[in-house]
């Protein structure tokens, strides 16, 4: 049964609700917080709920302390409040993970980024004009492969975010299916000589890691990442649709063949996003992760260096691209590191200056939106715009 929301409960909610007993306790930093150092935030926070998102999630710490917040609800029908420990969909925000343990793999001397991806996967990238002898492993990490993007396939589009979501929700994929599908097509450009974003490289990417351990990617990232650095609530759930507790409910505006209406889409087969954006966290799990890549705790001084060696990507876009890490450029002039992800219900931006002393994660649950409102109101205290700023510049999936 499809979980159909009226859009007016959605946009009802628009209190922002401070995390209580469900959180850890309170600091005194938490207090200052409260006092309006993240007004703005709040605000955007809040706009973002007003312009049709059910519930947003914002944790940041800085030099005052860690500040968490919500607004809206996270789950439309009861009218819970989204919490600290609630876990949601990362989405895209997996592939630093993945492109991590590819640095990693480089300093124990068993691959090499420069490596062509025929040599670990032979024969795989082969069709529609690509030849994976002409590409390297590191033009998949940071998007200069010009493989296409399976996502953007019309019968992938039309099952996963179309009419047929209902029907093949709970679909299996293999890595092996996906690229399959991207080799039906065209390259975007001839390998390192443009910049395109293609989830198609990070599903290649985990299945090199694989080739080259023996052992799947999410194994790998559990051992080498989660497990260091005590990540205990974030999750690669393979093909398992339902959420792990706690959590709320993702929404999406899906055509249900009568209209566009906020759909449930909680439940759904992450297997269509795999080492692209399979991955389940929380805020706390994120800051943690995201303040080891920044202070070298998982990587080399030179891993490091090469981790955060950008391209340009879109011509006029000031954002570049390292491997699995991008800039964000707000309009203040301030430069964050980090990623974004979008799947389905939920929207997340995780992002710091790279010295690591100002760092903020957010998630929306709901699609159709996008989280540089609330990068701009944190780091350089912007008020919201007018409703529908909010959508102006959707999160590209994963």
């Amino acid at each position: 049964m499809n979980r159909r929301i009226p859009r007016t409960v959605a946009t009802a909610v628009a209190t922002a609700l401070a995390l209580t007993a469900a959180a850890p306790a309170a600091t005194a930093a938490d207090g200052q917080h409260r006092g309006g150092h993240h007004a703005r935030t709040r605000q955007a926070m809040d706009a973002a709920v007003a312009d049709g998102i059910p519930g947003a999630l914002a944790q940041v710490r800085d030099r005052h302390g860690t500040w968490t917040a919500s607004s809206g609800v996270a789950d439309v029908e009861t009218e819970r409040p989204r919490v600290r420990p609630d876990r949601f969909r990362i989405g895209s925000v997996t592939k630093p993970f993945v492109a991590v343990v590819a640095l990693q793999l480089q300093q124990e001397g068993r691959l090499d980024l420069d490596d062509p991806v025929e040599r670990w996967l032979p024969g795989v990238v082969r069709g529609g004009g690509h030849d994976g002898r002409e590409i390297t492993v590191r033009q998949l990490l940071n998007h200069t492969s010009g493989i296409h993007d399976y996502v953007l396939d019309p019968e992938i589009a039309e099952k996963a975010f179309g009419k047929g979501f209902f029907e093949h929700r709970y679909d299996t994929y293999t890595p092996e299916e996906l690229v399959g599908v991207a080799m039906r097509h065209e390259p975007f450009f001839p390998p390192g000589t443009g910049w395109r974003y293609s989830n198609t490289n990070y599903v290649l990417a985990g299945m090199i890691v694989e080739a080259v351990t023996g052992n799947p990617y999410a194994e790998e990232i559990e051992r080498r990442v989660l497990r260091p650095l005590g990540l205990r609530s974030t999750v690669l759930p393979g093909t398992r649709a339902t959420m792990p507790r706690p959590h709320g409910r993702g929404y999406a505006p899906l055509d249900t063949g009568g209209g566009t209406e906020l759909v449930d889409v909680t439940d759904v087969n992450p297997s269509i996003a795999g080492a692209a954006g399979e991955m389940v966290s929380t805020v706390d799990d994120l800051h943690r992760f995201l303040r080891a890549l920044l202070d070298g705790r998982l990587l080399t001084e030179e891993s490091t260096a090469e981790m955060f060696a950008t391209v340009p990507t879109e011509p006029g876009n000031p954002a570049r691209y390292g491997l699995g890490i991008r800039t964000h450029e707000l309009s203040c002039g301030v430069t964050v590191w980090g990623h974004g992800g979008s799947i389905h219900g939920s929207l997340s931006g995780v992002f710091a200056t790279r010295d690591g002393g100002h760092a903020a994660v957010f998630n929306l649950n709901g699609n159709g939106g996008s989280t540089a409102p609330l990068l701009e109101a944190e780091f350089c205290g912007r008020a919201p715009e007018a409703p529908g700023a909010a959508r102006a510049t959707p999160d590209v999936p994963w």
